[in-house]
């Protein structure tokens, strides 16, 4: 497993992990994900790690998304989105469904991450009209779904090979 390290862009929080899929490779479109990471496309789930292995140095605020359905109906997203009280950087997402796992944002990670050899666009119905077709990357680079792909983390980095074994602990 490889170790990550990352941090908020004030310092105020730092964290480590320890993950078998440390290659971000994911483009989210969902308003969620690109309103709470103020990009045009938001890198919310594109790296897997153990919660166990998670430790925290700071403290941070949580924010349970409101997802609205488009046709008046609204929940509240199990998923916890981990930030940075003082500075606002997200630093990670933790959902309940899969208690294991915690899913750190490449954008806030300090370890340098290998960069993936093709890209995946997800939920490119929710893009905004005013984005190009082709952001961030051209179609001919990464495969693009208008919702959530078929594959998972795991079975997408074993298929390009960058699955991480063995055993590490922060």
């Amino acid at each position: 497993m490889a170790l990550l390290k990352g941090s908020c862009h004030c310092g105020g929080v730092k964290f480590s992990v320890v993950s078998h899929t440390p290659s971000p490779y994911q483009s989210c479109y969902c308003s969620i994900c690109r309103k709470t990471n103020g990009g045009a496309a938001g890198a919310a789930i594109n790296l897997g790690a153990d919660a166990a292995t998670l430790k925290v140095e700071g403290k941070t605020k949580i924010y349970h998304a409101i997802m609205r359905d488009g046709k008046g109906g609204e929940k509240i997203s199990n998923a916890e989105r981990h930030f940075c009280g003082e500075c606002g950087s997200h630093l990670w997402l933790y959902d309940s469904t899969w208690p294991e796992l915690v899913h750190p944002l490449s954008t806030a990670m300090d370890t340098p991450l290998k960069p993936p050899p093709r890209g995946v666009r997800l939920m490119l119905a929710f893009k905004p009209g005013w984005m190009p077709e082709e952001y961030p990357l051209p179609s001919a680079q990464s495969d693009s779904f208008d919702e959530y792909p078929y594959q998972s983390i795991e079975e997408w980095h074993k298929k390009h090979s960058l699955w991480v074994d063995g055993q590490l602990r922060p």
